[in-house]
C-alpha cells in the first residue's frame, strides 16, 4: 500500500505525458481513422455478440508466462478454458503476476505478425488494415481486462488493490507512451523527455506542498 501511495504522483505524471503525446500525434491522419475504426469494430462485437472468454484468457495466461520467461523462469504447467485457467511457473513477483492486466498480448502478436510480413513480403500497401486490427486487437484487451476485473481476482488481491491499480494504470499508459510515437511517424525520444520532464515537475510540486 505505501508503494502504491508513492507511486500516485508518478501516475499523475504519466498521465499527462501520455495527454501531451497524444496531442502531438494527432495529426496523423493515416493512424488514427483505421485504429479507430477497429476500435469501433470490437466495441460492436464485445456489445451485441457473445464474450469470447477462451480467447481472453489464452492470452493471459500467455502473458503470465511470456513474462516468466523473460525473468528466466519456466512453465510448468500451463491451463486456459473459458472458465478460468491457470499457469504453474518456478519464477513469481508482481509484474509476472500483473502483466495481463497492462500488456495487451493479442496486440503485440499483430505487430509482430506484420512486422515480419513486411520484412519477408513487403505488406506496407497493408498499413490501414494492420492499424484497423491492431486497434481491435487493443480495445480487445482493454474492454476484456475490465470485464474480468469485475469479479474477484487473486492476481489483484495477493499484490492489494491499491498497488496493482497503480501498476496496471502505470503499464498501459507506457505501453502507449512507447507505442504511440514510432506508429506515427514521431521519435520515442519525445516521449521519454515529455515523461521526465513531467515526473519531474510533479515531484516539485509535492515537495513545496510537503
Amino acid at each position: 500500500m505505501l508503494a502504491g501511495i508513492l507511486l500516485l504522483p508518478v501516475c499523475a505524471a504519466t498521465a499527462q505525458a501520455l495527454w501531451l503525446v497524444l496531442a502531438r500525434t494527432r495529426a496523423a491522419e493515416r493512424f488514427w481513422p483505421p485504429l479507430l475504426a477497429g476500435v469501433a469494430c470490437w466495441v460492436v462485437v464485445f456489445l451485441l455478440l457473445p464474450k469470447p472468454m477462451w480467447v481472453y484468457v489464452l492470452g493471459h495466461e500467455s502473458t503470465h508466462a511470456v513474462w516468466t520467461w523473460i525473468f528466466g523462469g519456466k512453465v510448468k504447467r500451463f491451463k486456459a478454458a473459458s472458465s478460468g485457467g491457470h499457469v504453474v511457473t518456478t519464477k513469481n513477483n508482481f509484474l509476472i503476476t500483473l502483466a495481463p492486466y497492462f500488456f495487451p498480448f493479442y496486440a503485440v502478436v499483430v505487430v509482430l505478425v506484420f512486422v515480419v510480413g513486411d520484412l519477408l513480403w513487403h505488406w506496407g500497401a497493408y498499413l490501414p488494415w494492420f492499424y484497423l486490427l491492431l486497434g481491435a486487437a487493443y480495445a480487445f484487451h482493454l474492454t476484456l481486462t475490465w470485464e474480468i476485473l469485475k469479479s474477484r481476482q487473486t492476481d489483484i488481491t495477493s499484490q492489494g488493490y491499491l498497488f496493482s491499480a497503480v501498476v496496471i494504470f502505470l503499464g498501459n499508459a507506457l505501453v502507449l507512451l512507447a507505442a504511440v510515437p514510432p506508429l506515427t511517424g514521431h521519435e520515442l525520444y519525445y516521449a521519454l523527455r515529455c515523461w521526465l520532464d513531467c515526473n519531474h515537475q510533479m515531484m516539485h510540486r509535492v515537495a513545496n506542498l510537503l
